[in-house]
Formats: C-alpha cells, sequence, structure tokens
C-alpha cells in the first residue's frame, strides 16, 4: 500500500480501516508473538482504478473570467443607480458604461466556453427554477436589456438629445439603471449557486458561504472601479460600496477557511491557496485606501481601485481552483462519505 506520495507504507497494529478491528490468526496471535496481525492497513485513498472519483470541471480560464465579470458588472450597475439619485454625473457615467463593458466581456466568455453561440439562445427556451443555470440565464438577460439601455443614454451625443428620439432615451436612462440595479445582485450571487449545485466538493460543502463571498467580491470590485474612473469629489459612494464588499468577502473567505471537515483543506493548501492569500490581501490593501487615502489622494484612489479588481479576479480563480483540486482527490469524496456512514451506524447500533 502507498501513500499519497508514492512511498510506501508500513502495516500498523490496532484498529484496521474504517475502525474495523483488524483479522488474526486462528490463535489469536501472530507469528512474531502480539496478540493481533493487521491483514489490511489503512487505506490512503489516491485513485479508483487509476482514476478520479470525480471527474474535474471540464470548464477552462473562461469561466472563472466570466464571474469576474458579471461580479463586477453588477456592482457597477449597483454603484451607478445610486450615483443617478444622488447627482453624481461622473460617477454614474462610469457606472454605467463600465457595468455594460463587464457585461459585454460576461457574455463573451460564456459563449466561447460554451463552444456554439446558439447554446445560450437554448437555454432562453424553457424556465426551470430548479436549475440556477437557466434562472440564471434570464436574470441576466433581463439585467443586460436595462444595462445597455442605460449605457446607449450615457453615450447619446448631445446633438442628437434634442431630437425626439434623443429625448425618450435620456428620459429612459434613469429607469432603465435602477432595472439594471434591481437584477444586479442576482447577477452577483447566481454563480456562486450555480458551483454550490454541483458534484464537486470544494463548491458544494461551501454552499452557504459562497453566496457571499461572490456578492462581496462584485461590490468590491464595482466600488474600485467607481475609485478608478470618478473623480475624488463624486467617488464617496464607491468607496464606502469598496469597503463594505470588501468586508463581506474577506470575513465569508474566513468562514470557509475554517469550516469543519476535510473539504477546507482544497482552500488552504496548493494554488488555491496561493491565489486566495493574494486576493485578500490585495482586497484589504485596497479597502484599506478606500477609507484613508483614497479620499484625498487622486493616486491613492487609483492604486486602491486596481488592487480591489484584482483581489476580486484572484478570488474567483482560487476559489475555481480549489474546486478542480478537490475532485483530483479521491480523499474529498470518500473520506466524508466513510465519516456519514460510521456516524449513521453508530446511531443504529448505540455503544452499550
Amino acid at each position: 500500500m502507498t501513500d499519497n506520495d508514492g512511498s510506501l507504507r508500513e502495516p500498523h497494529r490496532g484498529t484496521g480501516a474504517a475502525g474495523i478491528r483488524p483479522t488474526t490468526s486462528r490463535r489469536g496471535r501472530a507469528d512474531d508473538g502480539s496478540r493481533e496481525q493487521l491483514a489490511v492497513p489503512r487505506a490512503r485513498f489516491r485513485s479508483y482504478y487509476g482514476r478520479p472519483v470525480l471527474k474535474p470541471p471540464v470548464w477552462e480560464w473562461r469561466i472563472p473570467a466570466y464571474f469576474f465579470a458579471g461580479g463586477l458588472s453588477a456592482g457597477a450597475a449597483l454603484l451607478a443607480a445610486g450615483a443617478d439619485l444622488t447627482g453624481r454625473p461622473a460617477l454614474r457615467r462610469a457606472g454605467r458604461l463600465g457595468g455594460f463593458a463587464g457585461l459585454l466581456a460576461s457574455l463573451y466568455l460564456l459563449i466561447a466556453d460554451l463552444g456554439r453561440p446558439e447554446r445560450f439562445h437554448y437555454m432562453l427556451r424553457v424556465v426551470k427554477p430548479s436549475s440556477p443555470m437557466s434562472v440564471g440565464t434570464w436574470i441576466l438577460t433581463a439585467y443586460g436589456s436595462g444595462s445597455g439601455l442605460a449605457a446607449a443614454a450615457e453615450l447619446l451625443p448631445p446633438s442628437l438629445r434634442a431630437s425626439m428620439p434623443g429625448r425618450l432615451l435620456h428620459a429612459a436612462g434613469r429607469p432603465a439603471g435602477l432595472s439594471a440595479a434591481v437584477f444586479a445582485p442576482g447577477v452577483a450571487s447566481y454563480t456562486a449557486a450555480l458551483l454550490a449545485q454541483t458534484a464537486v466538493p470544494a463548491w458544494h460543502e461551501a454552499r452557504r458561504e459562497l453566496p457571499f463571498v461572490f456578492t462581496g467580491s462584485a461590490a468590491a470590485s464595482g466600488g474600485g472601479l467607481g475609485m478608478l474612473l470618478a473623480p475624488v469629489a463624486e467617488a464617496g459612494p464607491a468607496r464606502r460600496l469598496a469597503a463594505a464588499g470588501a468586508a463581506a468577502e474577506l470575513i465569508a473567505s474566513r468562514l470557509i477557511d475554517r469550516r469543519p471537515g476535510l473539504v477546507t483543506e482544497a482552500y488552504t493548501t496548493g494554488r488555491a491557496h496561493r491565489l486566495r492569500r493574494s486576493s485578500e490581501y490585495l482586497t484589504l490593501g485596497g479597502a484599506v485606501l478606500a477609507v484613508s487615502g483614497a479620499r484625498r489622494s487622486r493616486l491613492a484612489a487609483v492604486a486602491g481601485g486596481l488592487a480591489l479588481l484584482a483581489g476580486s479576479a484572484l478570488k474567483r480563480f482560487g476559489t475555481f481552483e480549489a474546486g478542480v483540486a478537490s475532485t483530483k482527490d479521491p480523499k474529498y469524496v470518500v473520506v466524508p462519505q466513510r465519516e456519514g456512514l460510521e456516524a449513521a451506524d453508530g446511531e443504529r447500533h448505540p455503544p452499550t
């Protein structure tokens, strides 16, 4: 029997694998005079007939990039609606245009990963409330119409605003922006629900925390975009949104790291851990700048905004890598199942 690193493992004495007492010879003694002899050493799971128990996700880098772009778009749309209602035109323009650009990028990444553009259209043919992908597709469609119309109102040339179509488009800008803001939380969080509904252990076990991680990350990135593009005098809401989103993201991420059970190891080791740790440093640094230097310095605002954007992107990639790692090592599937069976057996046959 070999360990995960391939080294040979000596048989254990005492209790065997899965809590089963080792077998003994007929006389109850082994050849070396001990009372018991281990027939099967404790297993360290590496593969299932040379294959993982679960197939790794077939998604490529486009999917975590799609998660980031969609979250950025949602955070920016929410910020733009607030800026519109409070009379901050520069921040409103940055949020609307940045949000629509993020939406276009996310749609491109999603369709490119699907392989054929018509597959996105096929998902609109039915509505399945039990499917996060179906619900998310409809949320994204409803959000996209408002985001696109609000962005078009910002791009309307002054020479056309006096015409009837121009006046109508300009007047539709606020209702469209508010409509996008209504659907923005769903756009930010449905991808977390999509991951949690899979059989990937690291994603499914973190199903309670992932929506808060993704929503907080979306708010932090939207606030970071506002800090980056809007003047300091108008960027107060962006700084507050960035700080609140960063706090929510960091707290939810820590809760994942401290969950009981084996699955948290996928988040706290390897490439996923390095990406998530870098994300936390950048997000925390950006939040600190948002509540301090960015209030007075344009340079600090730009640095904080870039740090928040980079931290949000790395958070998505780190979460994605944790899920992939948890499918490649069978222990993330076998050990929790074994523990559950042992617990159920203990309830059926309590010790006397």
